[in-house]
């Protein structure tokens, strides 16, 4: 983690008991890159992937695309999971509910709140 003059403004880094290794999977670049800024200043370890690799054993939270990733698919993983969808694909938010993923948001919200939704999954 860089000095805070790096950080983007309104972007707080994390306590230490709640820096993470993020998997982010995303099929649209230029949020995808955005995510992983926004997770790296904030003092996460941040990769992004087109898709849910097979191992996630160095994984502590993945950050998924709905619109890239079934629900249910993403649901049965070890691991906490963030899902993101269009705020205009309510059937993606309905699936994303029935199959149990740790948090769904519209982009919007993920775009603007980020750090603290992260921070408050690893919270448990």
């Amino acid at each position: 983690m860089g000095p805070p003059r790096e950080r983007p403004r309104g972007v707080p880094p994390a306590p230490l008991d709640l820096v993470a290794r993020v998997l982010a999977i995303s099929n649209d670049l230029l949020l995808g890159s955005k995510v992983e800024a926004m997770l790296k200043a904030a003092g996460h370890e941040v990769t992004l992937a087109p898709s849910v690799p097979d191992d996630l054993e160095d994984v502590d939270l993945l950050v998924a695309d709905l619109d890239a990733e079934d629900p249910q698919t993403l649901a049965n993983l070890p691991i906490p999971v963030l899902g993101y969808y269009s705020h205009v694909n309510v059937g993606t938010k309905e699936a994303s509910e029935a199959a149990g993923i740790a948090l769904a948001v519209p982009r919007s919200r993920l775009a603007r709140e980020l750090p603290d939704l992260v921070a408050g999954l690893l919270r448990g």
